[in-house]
């Protein structure tokens, strides 16, 4: 045959063999050699040669999108199709990373990932097949079946019930996945994007290894894609990391995309994680692990578990530091994986169609574009919650009327709400605007000392000072689920 063939011609002098299920890498100084298997899995085909080498093409054309510098070409060894690739150091990829116990996720890396995964879904092809409207049930069907041929491994009782929570969930949906197609957020993804398939290079991250093989598991929505790896690094227990990945990416593709279709479609969230770890439970059940998949059976049931949103405004003069207060709060707020971090620095900024961390003409900050972000902000907090996600609003809040409005926001919805004012000597602000770098923000140290007090009397939210640290700076709390 003439895959055994190449297999055997490329396995000499080889530094290093890797089996998956469906394809051999062989490892060769600085290459990387790829065969696909012949199997035939039902949503994959590779039995033979025109079928594998179509695969490997097709592997090659659509990873070129986000590791052009790791794909090379396809050639023809022994007969076979083989897939070249440049090697690169494996100790690099976010899941060897996440295996090893002493490793935290680095939240700046993390706002990074959220924004490449959003420049890569703006410019990801967008479907226009309505065939391909709603795949999402084409894998919550496969995961169905899948999981119950393990029944007897992770308890009847439990499949069963998470059967029928999956499905109400869907039915709950069916109108928001139906729109989602004609809004053109049903896009030709990467399909697989997990820990595992995230490559940290020269600092920047580096998307690989997408799904090539099934238009119904790559031609999906956005966030269904994203939702992958939110699910892998909060059911590791980096909450912090998922909750910072989600707001990067809203805020990136909030610059390009319908903020309406944005922001509402985040009720999705639940539907969309709890299928993805669907689909790790019933996958690590096949490779005979039942510990680690009746844990994701666990978190896939959680991640369907009604949570109350909620609404968490964080205030204070310029430097007393909100945003840092409000990201670490966020991912401890309402459902997985934590709470939607509104900026009025980040959204001023998007409402002048204006580059984040480029300072914005004085004419953006007069009274009426003021109050044009605060209730550009109030609005989209409105949607969230009615989405089903908690709400951090990270202002100054120095007027008293806007500290009232955002409490309506939560009131009107039936919201709890939460109001914390930060409270630091000017002096002190002055020297943390001027340490800034690469800020949203565009105040400056002198705006800093210039802003008048505000009289403790007047605010009724918790007044706190500078004792908060954060219980994990670095990212990795216990794991929630």
């Amino acid at each position: 045959m003439s895959l055994e063939h190449a297999l055997n011609i490329l396995r000499r002098d080889a530094d290093r063999v890797i089996e998956t299920s469906c394809a051999t890498v062989v490892l060769k100084g600085d290459k990387a050699f790829k065969l696909k298997k012949s199997v035939d899995y039902g949503f994959l085909d590779f039995t033979d040669a025109d079928k594998r080498r179509h695969a490997l093409e097709a592997e090659l054309r659509y990873n070129k999108r986000t590791a052009a510098d790791i794909y090379d070409e396809v050639i023809e060894i022994g007969g076979e199709s083989v897939l070249v690739m440049r090697r690169f150091d494996t100790a690099c990829v976010l899941g060897e990373s996440a295996a090893r116990s002493d490793w935290t996720p680095d939240l700046g890396q993390m706002d990074d990932l959220g924004e490449a995964i959003a420049d890569f879904h703006a410019g990801a092809e967008v479907c226009h097949d309505p065939q391909h409207a709603e795949n999402i049930r084409y894998t919550i069907d496969s995961n169905d079946a899948n999981i119950g041929r393990v029944r007897a491994v992770l308890g009847a009782e439990a499949v069963d019930a998470y059967h029928d929570e999956l499905y109400a969930e869907l039915a709950r949906q069916s109108a928001v996945v139906g729109v989602r197609f004609g809004q053109g957020l049903i896009r030709r993804c990467h399909g697989d994007l997990h820990l595992g398939n995230i490559l940290i290079e020269k600092g920047r991250p580096v998307l690989f290894d997408c799904i090539e093989f099934n238009e119904k598991l790559s031609q999906i929505d956005v966030l269904y894609d994203l939702a992958f790896l939110l699910m892998d690094l909060w059911v590791k227990g980096y909450t912090a990391a998922a909750n910072r990945v989600l707001n990067a990416w809203l805020e990136r593709v909030a610059r390009r995309d319908d903020e309406a279709a944005l922001y509402g479609g985040l009720s999705l969230l639940p539907l969309h994680m709890s299928v993805r770890a669907g689909v790790r439970c019933h996958v690590t059940a096949n490779a005979g692990e039942p510990e680690t998949a009746r844990m994701y059976l666990a978190a896939a049931r959680e991640f369907l578990r009604p949570v109350p949103a909620s609404v968490l405004a964080v205030g204070g003069l310029s430097g007393s530091g909100k945003s840092t207060r409000a990201r670490a709060l966020a991912p401890g707020r309402g459902r997985a994986p934590g709470a939607v971090t509104l900026r009025s620095d980040e959204l001023r900024k998007r409402l002048w169609r204006h580059p984040s961390r480029e300072p914005l003409p004085r004419a953006a900050y007069d009274p009426a574009e003021t109050g044009r972000t605060y209730a550009h902000m109030f609005g989209l907090g409105d949607t969230v919650l009615g989405a089903g996600q908690a709400v951090v609003f990270d202002a100054t809040f120095r007027e008293p009327g806007f500290r009232t409005a955002a409490e309506s926001v939560a009131s009107v919805k039936g919201a709890a709400f939460d109001g914390l004012w930060l409270s630091l000597p000017a002096e002190e602000r002055a020297r943390r605007v001027a340490a800034r770098s690469g800020d949203v923000s565009d105040a400056t140290a002198s705006v800093a000392s210039a802003q008048a007090e505000i009289d403790p009397a007047t605010i009724t939210w918790q007044i706190e000072g500078d004792d908060f640290a954060p219980a994990d700076p670095a990212g990795k709390g216990d794991k929630a689920l």
